[in-house]
């Protein structure tokens, strides 16, 4: 892998980021392609120094971004451009800088739908319900993907009562916040977690779930997809979701498709080397 001058520089922005497979994929990605670029990790500190990385972007720098938490929303109103999906999720995760202007779209419910339809083909996602569990950063995108995917509803099941609302309001009647009644949730057909740090879930409380998915890719086999296996449903990781919306954003961020490199089958050597 030779990196000249004329490298693009592209990376992955967010607070914490140093656990982000994101420059594992892309920069195998970009050696396979025979690319003159680097994908970085960037973690600012706060909202003004993000804010810098955007300028340098505009001033030619920086070629493109992926965003996490917990900048997505402030990349969305910073984009001079922005997708129809990136407005419908009021969130950005990926960035193309071109000729002073910013570019904005949205891949995340993009990877959410591939990672079922890779892990769980066979799930019908408009048999019933989706309960959703959280309201956090990722959770407008994939909401937004699941309805568009076919689910007839879905359900948020989030600590705080009000963020759930505030999440569910952005939408039409299909969306609504479960109550404390278990019966509100004992229909759902999927089951996905969205709650950051450890999960654990009673799946007795969803008879009728077929499939779990857990966005949290690190560990690989969490809690809640054990728990959810144990119960014979079929677990969805997390790196199906992050491998799934990896391949678009390559594409908008270069401007050409990924080259056929499996990318799960490149995170998973790069973890099988960090073991003791």
């Amino acid at each position: 892998m030779t990196i000249t001058g004329a490298a693009l520089l592209a990376g992955i922005v967010g607070r914490p980021v140093a656990h982000s497979l994101s420059p594992v994929i892309h920069n195998a990605w970009i050696e396979a392609a025979g690319m003159d670029a680097v994908y970085a990790a960037f973690a600012p500190p706060d909202e003004a120094a993000f804010d810098l990385l955007i300028e340098a972007g505009r001033a030619g720098m920086i070629h493109g971004l992926n965003v996490t938490a917990p900048f997505k929303g402030q990349a969305l109103a910073r984009a001079d451009e922005a997708s129809d999906t990136a407005r419908a999720c009021g969130s950005a995760n990926v960035l193309a800088f071109r000729d002073g202007r910013v570019r904005a779209q949205s891949t995340d419910g993009e990877g959410l739908l591939k990672a079922l339809a890779e892990q769980a083909p066979d799930v019908d996602l408009t048999a019933g319900p989706v309960l959703f569990l959280g309201a956090g950063g990722a959770a407008r995108a994939s909401v937004a993907a699941l309805l568009a995917g076919g689910a007839p509803e879905v359900v948020i099941l989030n600590r705080t009562r009000d963020r759930a609302q505030a999440l569910a309001e952005t939408f039409d009647d299909r969306v609504r916040v479960a109550g404390d009644d278990p019966g509100e949730i004992a229909g759902a057909r999927l089951v996905i977690n969205a709650v950051a740090g450890p999960m654990t879930f009673d799946f007795g409380r969803t008879p009728n779930a077929e499939a779990a998915l857990d966005m949290t890719y690190k560990p690989l086999e969490t809690p809640f997809l054990m728990a959810a296996r144990a119960g014979g449903l079929i677990g969805v990781d997390g790196l199906g979701m992050l491998t799934g919306q990896a391949g678009p954003s390559f594409a908008f961020i270069f401007d050409r498709p990924p080259p056929t490199l499996d990318p799960r089958a490149v995170v998973l050597a790069h973890l099988q080397g960090l073991e003791p």
